[in-house]
């Protein structure tokens, strides 16, 4: 693929908000590494700490000790605090899980401190219609830098790119381990770092009814011993929004993951925590249809975390997969579970696609209906077809062996080098499979009659708020594969070829 025949996939007001300069941005992967950086950012910021997820435990180490212990997250901010008492520090998470924290005493006692700091602000986000979230996952500092992806600030989160079986270090506030768990986010500076500030503010002042103070703009404050993946480049924000309060809903991730499998040539990789999207599926489906389409590969989860999501996320994940394997080439459609050395599944929370090696995107949507349109979402992208970023295919290319690598335990070299010579993701991976760390393909396993009933009726997974009040004859997962198939039958006329 030439740098002539690249049409960018980003467009702006059509699958992305803004499109704003980047000086500096790196992908961060797992939360080992993330919770380090962000205590040094939180500490380095000068007038604004800003903190905006869909979960936030301040019991938790950002740097745990070899035995899992360490400063609490709570604690910290209250020593930030106190050694810096003019730099706000404000903390936006979505309500309903803020609310089940409110009957753990630690937790309890810890936001009665923040009360009382003058400079720390904890507020809850309720700015959304019934059976909405709020998902985002973004932190701003001092209006410049910021951090986009799918890394939340909570417990069972963190864990090193290692994944090592029984790491002490991975274990609940209360000292219960929990399973491996794999996850990614971005760091950015500069006029995007400005913009999802912005972003930022808005979702503030919808949550408070007030907005944050003006600041005076002091310098770029990126970490001097972290290198950049990128430098100068244009990255493209998406959202998700449902329509409340006057104001409208924004589908912009959906159109986006529509576009990337429309413009694909040779593969798309994904690493995501759901694939629920009927909408989605046809799009796959549709692809897989033509003479010569490209490959999808996903890295999933085994199964959902939790009961209620194992019942709505798991069976509709089987009920596509097996739709999509009908199509001409369903079998250039692979979904992996990472694994341990010692064979246990890793949990896999990132929301990652790569197209191509010319098109990277993280943020904090999944492929699921709850994030085209009920949950707040929030990605970036870098579009190598953009002007400004042409020549970083190379970067993308190695930040994609590099996740591949560590799922199967083996060296970003060992994949590039077979993935030279057979041009395929699924021969590639399928060559370096075996035993112990490694990618397994998913079982699909039948759902029982109760959970297929959910997932088939969407019933935990609806496309708009409105359709949670829908009758059953007007939902469920073959409506919304059919929705996409006609998608991309108005598409295929226009169908980007970058």
């Amino acid at each position: 693929m030439s740098e002539a025949d690249l049409t960018p996939i980003v467009e702006t007001g059509r699958n992305c908000w803004r499109i704003e300069r980047a000086s500096k941005a790196r992908m961060i992967v797992d939360a080992a590494d993330y919770y380090a950086l962000l205590a040094r950012l939180m500490e380095g910021a000068k007038e604004r700490i800003l903190l905006i997820g869909w979960d936030f435990d301040p019991r938790i180490a950002l740097t745990p000790d070899e035995d899992g212990r360490g400063e609490a997250l709570g604690h910290y901010m209250l020593r930030l605090a106190k050694n810096c008492p003019d730099r706000d520090i404000d903390i936006l998470r979505w309500n309903f899980g803020g609310l089940k924290q409110l009957v753990m005493p630690r937790i309890v006692a810890m936001l009665l401190r923040w009360k009382v700091t003058r400079s720390i602000s904890f507020r809850l986000d309720s700015a959304h219609p019934v059976g909405c979230s709020h998902h985002q996952k973004v932190a701003v500092f001092d209006d410049h830098l910021a951090v986009c992806g799918g890394i939340d600030v909570g417990a069972q989160r963190w864990d090193t790119r290692g994944h090592k079986d029984g790491d002490p270090r991975r274990c609940t506030p209360s000292g219960k381990p929990y399973m491996p768990w794999h996850d990614s986010t971005m760091i950015l500076a500069g006029p995007v770092g400005e913009a999802l500030a912005d972003l930022g503010n808005e979702r503030w002042q919808r949550a408070t009814n007030r907005p944050l103070r003006d600041l005076s703009g002091v310098g770029e404050s990126w970490p001097d011993d972290l290198d950049p993946d990128f430098r100068d480049v244009e990255v493209a924000i998406s959202r998700t929004r449902a329509e409340y309060d006057g104001f409208p809903e924004i589908r912009e991730i959906e159109r986006l993951y529509l576009d990337l499998i429309a413009g694909a040539r040779r593969f798309i990789y994904f690493e995501n925590q759901y694939f629920t999207c009927g909408k989605i599926a046809a799009a796959i489906a549709e692809r897989l249809d033509e003479d010569d389409p490209p490959e999808f590969v996903m890295v999933m989860p085994k199964t959902a975390d939790g009961w209620l999501e194992q019942m709505a996320m798991d069976a509709a994940r089987v009920e596509l997969v097996r739709a999509i394997a009908k199509s001409r080439h369903g079998d250039r459609l692979r979904i992996y579970v990472p694994h341990t050395e010692q064979g246990d599944p890793i949990y896999v929370h990132a929301k990652t696609a790569i197209v191509d090696d010319r098109l990277i995107r993280v943020g904090s949507a999944n492929l699921n209906n709850r994030s085209m349109g009920l949950d707040s979402e929030c990605d970036v992208t870098i579009d190598a077809a953009l002007s400004a970023n042409r020549g970083v295919e190379p970067t993308i290319r190695r930040l994609r062996e590099s996740l591949i690598a560590e799922h199967l335990g083996v060296e970003p070299g060992g994949v590039a080098r077979l993935f030279d010579r057979s041009g395929s993701l699924i021969e590639t991976i399928e060559a370096l499979r075996g035993d112990g760390r490694s990618l397994e393909l998913l079982d699909l396993v039948a759902p029982g009659p109760f959970d297929e009933f959910i997932a088939s009726n969407e019933l935990l997974d609806p496309t708009s708020p409105d359709a949670m009040f829908e009758g059953i004859a007007e939902r469920g997962l073959k409506k919304s594969w059919h929705r996409g198939r006609a998608w991309m039958a108005r598409r295929r006329p226009f169908r980007r070829h970058g």
